[in-house]
């Protein structure tokens, strides 16, 4: 079966992963020996690499999975341009009911945003947006 994968538009690939895997409990992937292997082999220029936390890693894409392999991957690539205006597609977070304030607070001390909250469907949801402006909602 084929997973799915979530992809951003991003300028800084690498922090956007680090919030993504920090905000899900998911882990940033470690493209090291491939990196390495690419340049080495010189089928990528050295340029094309960066280390991040001391190990190498590719400039301009980044990711992060969920280590028990049920939840979409989420992938970051570099684009020159800003986000400009609200997400097509966003991200629901379920989170109980009781956790929904401290979650808010976890998540805006990784560099979120709370945009408002609104309970005019139901449950309590709370709309947020990741350090560079994607919108996302806990429910």
């Amino acid at each position: 079966m084929m997973a799915i994968q979530v992809t951003f538009d991003t300028a800084d690939p690498h922090a956007q992963a680090e919030f993504w895997a920090a905000a899900l409990g998911y882990e940033v992937e470690d493209h090291s020996a491939l990196v390495d292997d690419l340049v080495a082999q010189q089928r990528m220029p050295e340029t094309d690499r960066i280390v991040v936390n001391g190990k190498s890693a590719f400039r301009e894409v980044a990711a992060c999975r969920d280590p028990a392999g049920e939840q979409p991957r989420f992938y970051f690539q570099k684009v020159p341009e800003a986000k400009t205006a609200k997400n097509r597609v966003h991200i629901d977070i379920p989170v109980s009911d009781d956790q929904k304030l401290a979650e808010v607070q976890r998540l805006t001390g990784l560099g979120a945003r709370l945009l408002w909250e609104t309970a005019d469907r139901g449950a309590r949801t709370y709309t947020m947006q990741d350090p560079e402006g994607n919108e996302f909602c806990l429910h």
